[in-house]
């Protein structure tokens, strides 16, 4: 729900333009407080959750989450909207890192492939299904559908989880209050920048200037964790290779994917026509495919370890991002709905085991810890890889444009012809052609950069196949009933360190 609530808001922008009256550079808040509040309260995620237990903070989080909700719908202005979208964040951020750390406080861990598999239906079906539920109650219902639907869902989860869960251990631990100011100042200077990037300009001062302060907030808390007792945010968890191998797999294919989740909608409503309802239908096979998967490849991690998943899932992954770089205008809707099953196949194959097996391989009192550092890995660089890849495909696109423009003057043999034809075909005099043939150039412009972004989104991905070698040998019987003992012990020794 938290996952969903990223993206079915994307699709009511223009409604909420329209009901409030205002521009894109206000209602863009609307996105942004909920991006910058949900990532600056995942590094304490995992401190409450051990600290005040996971059950509790669980449930008080989906509970502000819920309340924020209900705050949306009621808001009467843009700026009551954005606060009530911070309130919402602020659980939400939360509710992914506190839920992934409490499964492996409570599952078994021969079970635990299972359980992430399970787990990462939602996460993964979440992004896709969103902005089609969402086009669907902003054209059929309300505005406010799209959080007051959150409301019966929160409210059913606060029970399930006060009444069938049960609370984990409380550690002791002071409060590390340096930590989380610089952890949630650089964050919040980071992901704004990224944000805003492509709307300042990269080389503006702003952007310089957010950068340049997240760099440095950043760089505190780094040396700061690593010299208090009792870190907020266990940076020498990074010691640990196959945890370290994991993040930055993690890190290189989200970066690659999350360009796919912008694209698609991209090309088909701007180049091909469609509305976001039936980009949503064309999209939701390809979530359903890759939450199909998740439980099956939890069970194949069970038994086989991450490795040959990886390896073949994100393989398969590489190979059909490449393929989007023949899309064009005339590229059918049913070969892209079934390139993005295809993908979505590898995704579902690939991304759980990854996760689980870096989690995996942290000590068992430090999983909520791992976790925070997990999703706060996975939020920034979602950011990141949407701003790089819109800079790609920018870039492109004028590259594209201008040779395309070069070719279509009075002096081009072929641009004459063709603006012979349409002042025949239209009754049009030249210069009114040419500009047909000139707008007609911005949407080759665009495919074509379209398709040279899937291809740099492909390199990224291709560059973590090999990476995916370093998680680890073939998972055994023995290593499974092991992993407690070693987990356990290592959790000890940190902690007596």
């Amino acid at each position: 729900m938290a996952i969903l609530d990223g993206s079915i808001v994307n699709v009511a922008v223009p409604k909420l333009m329209a009901v409030f009256g205002v521009g894109t550079d206000r209602i863009q808040w609307v996105l942004t407080a909920y991006l910058l509040a949900s990532g600056v309260v995942i590094p304490v995620s995992g401190y409450l959750g051990d600290v005040l237990g996971y059950r509790r903070m669980y449930v008080v989080c989906l509970g502000l989450f819920t309340m924020g909700s209900l705050f949306c719908a009621l808001a009467w202005s843009d700026k009551t909207l954005v606060a009530a979208r911070v309130c919402q964040a602020v659980g939400g951020g939360m509710l992914v890192p506190l839920s992934m750390g409490m499964l492996f406080k409570i599952v078994p861990r021969g079970m635990m492939g299972m359980a992430m598999g399970i787990w990462g239906i939602s996460a993964m079906m979440a992004p896709t299904i969103g902005p089609t539920l969402g086009g669907y109650l902003v054209d059929n219902l309300s505005w406010h559908m799209i959080f007051l639907v959150n409301l019966p869902v929160g409210l059913l989860g606060m029970f399930l989880a006060a009444v069938f869960l049960g609370e984990t251990p409380l550690l002791k631990s002071r409060f590390d209050l340096p930590g989380c100011l610089f952890s949630s100042a650089g964050c919040f200077a980071i992901l704004l920048a990224l944000s805003e990037g492509q709307d300042k300009g990269w080389t503006s001062q702003y952007i310089v200037t957010l950068v340049v302060a997240a760099f440095f907030f950043l760089l505190i808390f780094v040396l700061w964790e690593l010299g208090t007792e009792e870190p907020m945010l266990d940076i020498r968890l990074l010691g640990n290779p196959v945890f370290a191998v994991s993040l930055l797999i993690t890190a290189v294919v989200t970066i690659g994917l999350f360009g796919g989740l912008f694209l698609v909608p991209i090309f088909t409503q701007v180049l091909l026509g469609l509305t976001p309802m039936q980009t949503g239908l064309l999209i939701m096979p390809s979530a359903l495919a890759s939450g199909l998967l998740m439980p099956i490849s939890g069970r194949l991690y069970d038994r086989m370890g991450a490795r040959p998943l990886a390896l073949v899932g994100l393989s398969v992954v590489a190979l059909t991002t490449w393929e989007f770089n023949k899309i064009n205008l005339n590229t059918s809707t049913h070969w892209l709905q079934m390139m993005l099953v295809y993908r979505s196949c590898g995704m579902g194959l690939a991304m759980m085991p990854i996760g689980t097996a870096g989690m995996e391989a942290v000590p068992a009192r430090l999983s909520g810890r791992a976790s925070a550092f997990n999703n706060l890995v996975r939020q920034v660089s979602a950011s990141f890889g949407i701003a790089f890849l819109t800079y790609v495909m920018t870039s492109r696109q004028v590259y594209h444009f201008e040779w395309l423009r070069e070719s279509l003057s009075w002096s081009s043999p072929v641009a004459f012809a063709a603006i012979g034809q349409l002042k025949q075909a239209l009754a049009l005099p030249g210069d009114a052609a040419l500009a047909v043939l000139g707008m007609a150039a911005q949407r080759q412009a665009m495919a074509s950069a379209i398709a040279d972004t899937f291809v740099v989104s492909a390199a990224m991905v291709a560059v973590a196949i090999p990476l995916s070698l370093l998680l680890g040998k073939k998972r055994t019987k023995e290593m499974v009933e092991g992993a407690v003992d070693n987990r356990d012990a290592g959790g000890k020794s940190a902690d007596a360190g």
